[in-house]
């Protein structure tokens, strides 16, 4: 029973402690050094733990009591057990009142107890660290490691070289960490963008590249290919870094192609296609599995209807066509169906022959997300060809097929988008009221989107007619017949001027001149966007896309500048604001990190 009293008490003392540490802190925070020099006092003379005291000193220096601190200090350094840190402490509160002689004495006296323990040198050196005494802080992890080579502070050295500005120091510093731990790579890889840029000659790439070599020339080891293939990467020297990703895959003789399909996927997103052919190509010569195979396969035709002109586009079907008569055309092949059928719908025109193509695989015995991800497809075509009630069965079929799955709500935001197309404008707006919950922030931001332009233009207008001639206009333009589209927006726009979808109309009329390559014409169309509707949810989309207009096709920077700038002060909760400011600072000049 006494026992347990005993351990009720002690569990009070620490609530109790722990409650005043944080106001405590509190009080710390908001300059109220007074009222927290009074509780750090009582906790540390109820605990005599060392962050209490450290406490009290801090804030006996905030509150400019110096001497008060130096006693403190010296009391604490002349007892039986002295750490050592605390002479870095005293001399940091010596440099305080500008007597840096003494300053320098006491930072000396820290250092000089590593020559009799090297174990110090951690406290020490954080100690010099928290005052941002780099110098002092590197010069004490240097020592240790010189009086005892077991002790590794390569960790703490990197960072500091790095912030002194010592960069081939802070290179090899990383270097050995990861030598001796990859758990390091990410670590070193994300410091290492901090100075490496996509210049080749830029001071911090020639030095790491010279690091990297000259311990690839120490010791070979894979780990400095895939440091200068990373290096080559961020230079978007992608014919360099194919040269090491092979020479990784045929040293180490594992089958192991991760690195190799990496750096096509960058390759691609970046639009390098005659590097990434050849990268494809090297994959597929390569390739120990059929589907692996297939898969290069299926690379190298994206890459090739990126830079076909229509007029090859049969030569692109019959290359199609001889991969399915090789591999067949079963659920082995579905992903390069898909996209053979994607390329008849949308880029030859031959919506037929892929509706056809799509009903036959969705026969084949596939598995359930396989069925799903067809009949998506097939419903996509439907909605391209105006078929929408076709399209609509086969949605709904998908979200009783993976229901809870990602695809089951992209299916559902499509039934909604489909009704939209259609007029059905109640029925879309059910299903969007349920997508809003989304556990995907991309379909629930579509769907908020999509939700708010019916719900602002079927208020006012009963009939929805100017709605629904919008909607026509989106269909078109997802039909790419981007002129019949523009018709239709300037229909409404004179017959149905002041109304609440006149915003919506002038930016999506601005969006269609761009893909017309009539930039004049978009610039008026933002520009009347920002005059009358300059309060409205659509103000800073219209800002953005003028902006990016005037600094990528008007060739008027200034003013690209001038409509950045505006996003920053005029609209800071906008999607637009990060990229805005990056733009900003860039078109004047400044270094962006």
């Amino acid at each position: 029973m006494h026992k347990l009293i005993f351990i009720l008490f002690l569990l009070t003392i620490t609530v109790v402690n722990g409650q005043r540490d944080l106001l405590a802190k509190n009080y710390f925070d908001q300059g109220e050094y007074e009222k927290a020099l009074a509780l750090y006092t009582k906790l540390y003379e109820k605990t005599k733990r060392f962050d209490y005291f450290k406490a009290m000193i801090a804030t006996h220096q905030q509150l400019e009591e110096y001497q008060e601190a130096e006693k403190l200090l010296g009391k604490k350094l002349i007892s039986q057990k002295v750490s050592p840190q605390l002479y870095v402490e005293l001399g940091y509160n010596y440099s305080l009142q500008k007597k840096d002689s003494l300053a320098r004495i006491n930072y000396t006296k820290a250092m000089g107890y590593i020559e009799t323990n090297p174990m110090y040198a951690f406290s020490i050196g954080e100690t010099f660290e928290k005052y941002s005494l780099l110098e002092q802080a590197v010069a004490t992890y240097e020592l240790s490691m010189e009086i005892n080579p077991d002790r590794d502070f390569n960790y703490q050295l990197a960072s500091l070289y790095g912030e002194q500005g010592k960069l081939e120091k802070m290179f090899t510093s990383y270097l050995d960490l990861m030598k001796k731990n990859l758990a390091y790579r990410s670590i070193a890889e994300r410091n290492f963008s901090l100075y490496v840029t996509e210049d080749p000659l830029n001071e911090a790439n020639i030095l790491l590249k010279k690091a990297v070599l000259q311990k690839l020339q120490e010791s070979p080891n894979v780990l400095y290919n895939e440091l200068l293939s990373w290096l080559f990467i961020q230079q978007k020297d992608y014919k360099k870094a194919f040269a090491q990703e092979k020479a990784i895959y045929r040293r180490m003789g594992d089958g192991d192609l991760s690195g190799l399909i990496d750096l096509a996927f960058i390759t691609i997103t970046d639009k390098n296609y005659e590097n990434a052919t050849d990268i494809v190509t090297y994959l597929i010569e390569n390739a120990t599995t059929p589907q692996a195979k297939i898969e290069g396969f299926q690379h190298l035709l994206k890459i090739e209807l990126e830079t076909a002109e229509k007029k090859n586009y049969s030569k692109i079907e019959k290359h199609y066509e001889n991969l399915l008569d090789e591999f067949g055309r079963g659920k082995e092949t579905y992903k390069l169906q898909i996209d053979y059928n994607y390329f008849l719908a949308f880029q030859f025109n031959k919506k037929e022959n892929a509706i056809s193509n799509l009903k036959t695989l969705s026969k084949e015995p596939l598995s359930v997300y396989q069925e799903a991800r067809v009949k998506m497809q097939l419903a996509d075509i439907l909605v391209y060809d105006e078929k929408f009630n076709q399209a609509l069965i086969y949605y709904s079929q998908i979200q009783k097929k993976v229901t809870g799955d990602l695809l089951a709500q992209e299916a559902r935001f499509k039934v909604a988008q489909t009704s939209y197309y259609k007029g059905d404008f109640e029925w879309a707006q059910v299903q969007l009221d349920v997508l809003k919950k989304s556990a995907s922030q991309l379909i629930a931001n579509d769907a908020m989107q999509l939700s708010l332009v019916i719900r602002d233009n079927t208020l006012e207008d009963s009939t929805q007619t100017a709605l629904k001639l919008y909607a026509r206009a989106d269909l078109l333009t997802l039909q790419k017949k981007e002129t019949e589209a523009i018709t239709i927006l300037q229909d409404i726009l004179e017959n149905h001027k002041g109304e609440k979808i006149e915003d919506e109309t002038l930016l999506k009329m601005g969006e269609l001149y761009e893909v017309k390559g009539e930039f004049k014409k978009a610039e008026t169309a933002y520009l009347k966007l920002i005059q009358f509707y300059n309060e409205d949810i659509l103000a800073d989309d219209a800002h953005y896309h003028l902006a990016k207009l005037y600094e990528t096709k008007l060739d008027q920077p200034e003013k690209a500048k001038q409509y950045y700038e505006q996003i920053i002060f005029n609209f800071a909760d906008s999607i637009y604001f990060v990229e805005a400011r990056k733009k900003y600072r860039i078109l004047r000049g400044d270094e962006i990190e």
